[in-house]
């Protein structure tokens, strides 16, 4: 069997070449490409899925857009940040026993229909204009991120049906020629392992009652925040894992989770004057604090999906005041109180603890707010990203944006500390 879609996949790879520079896949034949992508067929259907390329939401940018722009793309960033952050209405993937033929009752009103799609250069607007020939069609939303499989939303359940009977399996004119593979498929919400549905997100700080904890919406304007995330990407960052971090005044050790007081990188950053001048502004920054003097940044930049585990800053490491500052994304900051110590822990071992009496609550973090973290909130609270792509926040279901960047501000420890919660201190319980 021929590839059908070569010439497209050309463009493709083309295109991806210009991004993916380190895997030289511009200017090289087709052929070995081939490697690239599975071919599933076991429900008749062509679907290729990307198995050695890991920058997949650039990838889909890429897909959805070929058949609007096929010029050379270079900067990941820019591609992510046209990516909608609120998410569209999500549905069933048809199982074995879905109806896959022209026989029986319809069981829904929406279809999956496979083998179109803007990857294939089929707009959501040309698919729905040939379904509509069989009712009204409520839209067309991508299946998934492949670009080739779409749902079809029918006002009611007939009009799916006589759509199903009549262009399943059959090549369709006015969709280039191809033949659509068709199913039923049933609306929901993402799964609750995409969604942070679990724990109650709020909205403001005093809902969740934690002595403390404070948030400060709109702290920095939008010019503001395009000022600071200019400067540091002007600088020099340090890959992790799977986020980039930039340090100032201290290096953080993350193997240790402390600093080394005696390697003092320098004065903090001119451009985050303005912060700190603000910052002791703060409403909720007591007069006993109003002398710290804040010596150590960590810039952390958050690709879409990527989280941070459940912790408490050392005790050890840091003064009583931690700040951070969310820029370009929201994020939902979860806290966790365990009655047992998680000092000696790891962040892996936090967030696996089995303590019946953990009490969690969560916060929404939008962009531009500042966050302080003091007494309990600071000494006694675990706080914790989680590693999602979508979140629930009230009634609303919000896609992460592909870049969050992070400024968290804090005063270097030179003495042990003395804290009111000694099960949760490193100082004190190595005493």
């Amino acid at each position: 069997m021929g590839w059908p879609w070569a010439d497209h996949w050309t463009m493709v790879l083309n295109g991806l070449g210009q991004i993916f520079r380190p895997l030289s896949i511009k200017d090289q034949p087709l052929e070995p490409m081939k490697k690239m992508f599975q071919v599933d067929m076991t429900i008749g259907l062509w679907t290729a899925q990307l198995t050695l390329l890991t920058q997949v939401n650039v990838i889909v940018f890429f897909i959805e857009h070929i058949g609007e722009d096929t010029s050379p793309l270079y900067d990941r960033r820019k591609l992510q940040s046209f990516i909608p952050r609120m998410v569209q209405p999500r549905f069933v993937r048809p199982t074995q026993s879905s109806p896959s033929s022209i026989s029986g009752e319809p069981n829904s009103s929406n279809l999956y229909v496979a083998n179109c799609g803007p990857a294939v250069g089929l707009t959501h607007n040309a698919i729905a204009a040939v379904f509509a020939e069989f009712g009204e069609v409520n839209g067309v939303y991508a299946a998934d991120d492949s670009g080739v499989r779409v749902i079809v939303s029918f006002a009611d359940p007939f009009s799916a049906k006589a759509a199903l009977e009549a262009l399943s399996g059959r090549p369709c004119p006015d969709l280039k020629g191809r033949s659509l593979h068709i199913r039923y498929s049933v609306l929901q919400l993402p799964s609750e392992t995409q969604v942070n549905d679990c724990v109650p997100v709020s909205l403001i700080d005093s809902e969740l009652n934690i002595p403390g904890l404070f948030l400060l919406p709109d702290f920095v304007t939008v010019a503001e925040e395009q000022q600071l995330l200019a400067a540091v990407d002007a600088r020099h960052w340090i890959g992790l894992a799977k986020r980039r971090v930039q340090h100032y005044g201290y290096e953080f050790c993350y193997g240790t989770r402390n600093v080394d007081t005696k390697k003092r990188l320098g004065e903090l950053p001119s451009f985050v004057s303005p912060i700190l001048e603000r910052i002791y502004l703060f409403p909720n920054f007591d007069n006993g604090s109003a002398s710290l003097n804040l010596d150590q940044l960590t810039v952390n930049e958050y690709p879409s999906g990527v989280g941070l585990s459940p912790h408490i800053d050392t005790h050890s490491a840091f003064e009583d005041c931690i700040f951070s500052l969310s820029l370009a994304g929201p994020c939902i900051m979860e806290f966790r109180r365990y009655s047992v110590s998680t000092w000696k822990a790891s962040t892996t071992d936090a967030e696996k603890s089995g303590d019946s009496s953990c009490i969690k609550k969560a916060l929404y973090l939008p962009p531009r707010s500042m966050l302080l973290l003091s007494g309990e909130a600071r000494y006694a609270w675990n706080h914790y990203i989680p590693h999602h792509k979508i979140d629930k926040v009230k009634d609303k279901v919000i896609r992460r944006s592909s870049r969050r960047v992070s400024f968290t501000l804090r005063k270097v420890r030179n003495h042990p500390c003395s804290c009111k919660y000694p099960q949760y201190c490193d100082s004190q319980q190595q005493m």
